[in-house]
């Protein structure tokens, strides 16, 4: 009850405009959230590298419905490419795509907008040597994104790709995405989804994770395990056991169980971590609320504590 109404609150203005105007919010916010803008994303990106994680930046932003904004979504990521190769940090960090963002919601040509868009971020991410994965939203943008991505890796082969285990259809997009150069994130996924396209009880989605886990670990692919269950952890760890360091991956958000992410960095791991930064970060925090009590009981915490 509690994450189906955190996820309802995500897309509420009434809820936005009441979270966004508490001043205790953003103390709070920023245990998630890099920074509003890009020199705080770059600070991050030096801090995480620093200890031997890597970083997937995300710049904040969805429910795109004005060409413009799409626009200006793009110039933001060639922006933050610029700095990260200026800054020499492209070596262990990417970037994060929302389609969505860059016109996929568009009403006119939304698909098509949303593809030359990702493929103008694509092309300066290869410029200056670094990699970029689309993020994966409700399940209404599921195929869309999947077309888009095969459009892209026709001239960009390294374009990862997300997928949320809650969804039923998960384990056979995880067969077909299973391949040689093929990068793929298994997340739980952080959406409310209707029960005729999505596991609702916890249990049921913890078991598509593991079967879904299972197919990618035995394909050809390169595997990027997000998660922060100690559980599905160490099912990943062993289902890994046969393959090298260097073809799979583990990845968490910015903000969620920091030591363990450096332990696992620290045992010779890839550890990438999920920075998020800009002004538009109400959608994103409520989801991370959503997804664990832990982080509700943080949030309450906090309020309570200031004065």
């Amino acid at each position: 009850m509690l994450r189906s109404s955190l996820l309802f609150a995500a897309r509420n203005a009434s809820a936005r405009k009441l979270v966004e105007s508490t001043p205790l919010t953003r103390p709070v916010v920023e245990r998630f959230v890099a920074g509003a803008d890009v020199s705080s994303a770059i600070r991050a990106t030096a801090e995480v590298l620093g200890d031997g994680r890597l970083v997937t930046l995300d710049h904040l932003g969805e429910d795109t419905f004005e060409e413009s904004q799409a626009n200006d979504t793009v110039e933001a990521y060639l922006t933050l490419l610029s700095r990260l190769e200026s800054h020499g940090l492209t070596e262990g960090a990417e970037v994060s795509v929302k389609l969505s963002a860059v016109g996929q919601s568009l009403a006119i040509d939304g698909e098509k907008i949303a593809l030359e868009n990702a493929r103008r971020i694509c092309a300066a991410a290869a410029v200056v040597g670094t990699t970029v994965t689309l993020d994966m939203e409700d399940h209404t943008t599921t195929d869309s994104t999947l077309d888009i991505l095969r459009e892209l890796r026709v001239d960009f082969p390294w374009v990862g790709a997300v997928l949320q285990a809650y969804l039923k259809r998960t384990e056979q997009d995880c067969r077909d995405l299973a391949y040689s150069g093929s990068r793929v994130r298994l997340c739980k996924g952080a959406y409310q989804e209707p029960a005729s396209v999505a596991y609702q009880d916890k249990h049921d989605v913890d078991l598509s994770y593991v079967r879904c886990l299972k197919v990618l670990m035995e394909g050809q692919g390169y595997p990027m395990v997000a998660s922060h269950d100690p559980r599905l952890i160490a099912i990943a760890a062993d289902l890994a056991s046969a393959r090298s360091k260097d073809t799979y991956e583990f990845q968490m958000l910015y903000g969620i169980r920091p030591e363990e992410q450096r332990r696992i960095a620290a045992e010779g791991n890839r550890m990438r971590v999920y920075v998020p930064y800009g002004d538009e970060w109400y959608g994103y925090f409520m989801r991370r609320l959503a997804e664990r009590p832990a982080n509700v009981a943080f949030f309450v915490r906090s309020l309570l504590t200031k004065s």
